[in-house]
């Protein structure tokens, strides 16, 4: 069985609290009396997982270049969802749909914040494509400080595909761009809603953009011409929450 490292603290304690399945946590000598390692050796005894203390050496062999800050847990390997999945969600939750589709996010610690945010925010489910975007790595799964446990993710071939898929579903799809057709402040989030954002460097795709119902951007007044893709993606997600909350009785 392919194996997976979670390292970090905050990560291998939401995957015990998520119980995904794991093999066996190391521990490294120095932090093995910290209030939170001990949170974690409770979770650990719980489940019946295998602890070892070993030298803070043993987890750099094992992560290597990872901050693991002394703890590492060995996990069967993340599987994906499908946009079938995902699709299910909203209805077995009673809550008006909310997806995420990243057009190209390469960097993994973008991506891991996205989803910290998306997580956070109650999106129902994450997509990504298959080629020059950023997978679910150890980094990512560090960066997003556990939200990878809770978050959906789907990797697909064609974002375009998927997107006319959403639309069959009765979803509006939002991409967000520069010079969009509206300020996102005057979009209407409340029905069910896609968000599209772009790569770090290309934006949003021209077939991936023109497959989108209306674009939003941003208000920028300051110098620099975008924003942080990660940066972008909280502020878009928490404007559906705050229309939501002010529709809901």
């Amino acid at each position: 069985m392919q194996k997976e490292n979670i390292v970090g603290i905050n990560p291998v304690m939401e995957a015990l609290k998520a119980g995904r399945p794991i093999q066996r946590i190391l521990i490294a000598e120095q932090r093995k009396q910290d209030r939170d390692v001990q949170r974690i050796l409770g979770l650990a005894r719980e489940a019946g997982i295998e602890v070892r203390v070993v030298a803070r050496d043993a987890l750099t062999r094992e992560a290597p270049g990872a901050v693991h800050q002394g703890v590492l847990a060995i996990a069967a390997a993340r599987g994906y969802a499908t946009l079938d999945d995902i699709l299910q969600i909203p209805a077995q939750k009673g809550e008006v749909p909310l997806y995420l589709v990243l057009d190209g996010v390469e960097d993994p610690r973008n991506l891991g914040a996205i989803l910290r945010t998306a997580e956070t925010a109650g999106v129902h489910g994450v997509v990504i494509p298959e080629r020059r975007a950023a997978g679910l790595t150890e980094s990512v799964a560090k960066s997003s400080a556990g939200a990878l446990e809770y978050v959906p993710v789907v990797k697909v071939v064609n974002i375009v595909h998927t997107l006319d898929e959403f639309k069959r579903a009765g979803l509006w799809v939002a991409g967000a761009e520069a010079g969009g057709d509206r300020l996102y402040w005057d979009a209407d989030f409340t029905g069910p809603t896609v968000l599209v954002v772009g790569g770090e460097d290309r934006g949003v795709r021209r077939l991936v953009r023109e497959r989108c119902d209306y674009i939003v951007s941003l208000p920028l007044k300051g110098r620099i011409s975008s924003l942080n893709v990660s940066v972008a993606a909280g502020v878009l997600l928490y404007e559906v929450l705050r229309q939501r909350a002010l529709k809901s009785p």
